[in-house]
């Protein structure tokens, strides 16, 4: 499929266009963000550029729930653009900080790579921030968003990051993550979008005309979900009602209490770009295994020794192979998330694919965590200033996917 927007090469050789919001007629309906797919880590990343003076390109892991983006300090110092935010300021105090550093002067952050669990108090800064847009023509070109909030941190973080990662962008519900500060800069609702897959996906915030950058019209296919909040308010990571699990159309007999988030936070299903795979808490997955084996044995599937990390393995030397369907119920039994083949099953062998459900322990906090490839190719879009969750299940059911976001070579984020 031909490229749909054509992006203007690399630093330095596109023309930087600036805006405000008083701008009106000139603003960008809609940000893009290239996302690839690290295959060692299984991570997702996107790329930004930084800097007033001398734009540098910044490869960063994307962390749907995170609250903000953190980047090496070793890589950003060099920025003269670069300012370092007051303690008890207002844009500190948006941060939520955790205190004050160097002398009780500069807004502390603290930072956490999920991977690793590793902590570190970094110190919030500000600096310009590039992205591409898209235009009514829907050809591409470069918004800059200047004073960007982000955490200036330690190297010691990016243990575990994908190669070449210099931090984590942070999309989650909070005043200072990349979906907030691009509404408060170019007058977007507080919505964005993304599109994984296993090798190009998409970030888009704004607007919604990136449906029609795929090769079919998805929006009629979309249904919507609420997204949940804590009692104590707005959760920043994406947490949604299951309401039950079904098995080809069969639902299970699961205890209903844990499929709902406690008082304390506890329970519930959240969607995160962290898990690779989706986990479960161990009692609902038991249930869930021993029914999608029962119904395996039920289609002529073979079971196999199964291979880490995955607990549950078939042969894939059966013709005409099938596997069962799997339905996340929502707010009703018309509303659910059904996860074909391409997203329940991984194939680790020319002659073994595995199911892509793992037991989360008994101490996972949530009690499903929809990871990654259950999201490749599923278009989910995040309205944050109605709290709904829109989704597609597979893009494959009507012959297109998020690889159809396509970008040129020149403006790859991923050249290494």
């Amino acid at each position: 499929m031909a490229s749909l927007v054509q992006f203007l090469p690399l630093f330095p050789f596109f023309f930087l266009i600036s805006f405000s919001v008083s701008h009106g007629p000139f603003l960008p309906k809609a940000i893009i963000l290239p996302v690839n797919k690290d295959p060692s880590t299984f991570q997702y990343v996107t790329q930004l550029y930084m800097g007033a003076n001398h734009l540098a390109p910044i490869k960063l892991v994307v962390n749907l729930g995170g609250s903000f983006l953190w980047a090496d300090c070793g890589l950003t110092s060099d920025s003269s653009s670069q300012k370092l935010v007051p303690c008890n300021s207002l844009k500190c105090s948006m941060a939520k900080p955790n205190g004050c550093t160097n002398d009780n002067k500069i807004c502390g952050l603290k930072s956490e790579n999920p991977f690793t669990r590793l902590a570190a108090t970094g110190e919030l800064a500000e600096d310009m921030f590039a992205v591409e847009f898209i235009d009514e023509l829907k050809t591409g070109s470069v918004a800059s968003i200047h004073q960007f909030l982000f955490s200036c941190t330690s190297s010691t973080l990016l243990q575990g990051l994908a190669r070449g990662a210099k931090g984590m962008l942070g999309l989650g519900n909070s005043r200072i993550a990349l979906p907030s500060q691009l509404s408060d800069t170019f007058g977007f609702q507080r919505k964005f979008a993304i599109c994984l897959s296993s090798s190009n996906g998409a970030i888009i915030s704004g607007e919604s005309p990136y449906l029609s950058l795929l090769s079919h019209d998805v929006s009629r296919s979309m249904l919507y979900t609420p997204l949940i909040s804590s009692r104590d308010g707005v959760l920043e990571e994406y947490y949604i009602n299951v309401k039950s699990l079904k098995i080809n159309g069969k639902k299970l007999s699961l205890n209903t209490s844990l499929l709902t988030m406690d008082g304390e936070g506890h329970g519930g299903t959240k969607i995160s770009t962290i898990s690779p795979f989706t986990t479960m808490k161990t009692s609902i997955y038991k249930t869930f295994v021993e029914s999608y084996e029962r119904f395996g044995f039920s289609m002529g599937l073979t079971k196999v020794e199964p291979i880490a990390p995955f607990g549950l393995c078939f042969s894939t030397k059966v013709e005409g192979l099938n596997v069962p369907s799997i339905d996340l119920v929502l707010q009703s039994e018309m509303v659910k998330w059904r996860i074909y083949e391409s997203n329940s099953m991984v194939k680790v062998s020319d002659e073994v694919m595995c199911l892509g459900f793992l037991d989360g322990g008994v101490n996972q906090k949530a009690s499903i965590v929809i990871g990654g490839h259950q999201l490749e190719d599923n278009l989910l879009e995040f309205n944050l200033g109605t709290s709904m969750l829109g989704f597609t299940s597979s893009l494959a059911m009507v012959e297109t996917s998020c690889s159809d976001f396509m970008f040129s070579k020149d403006s790859s984020a991923f050249d290494t």
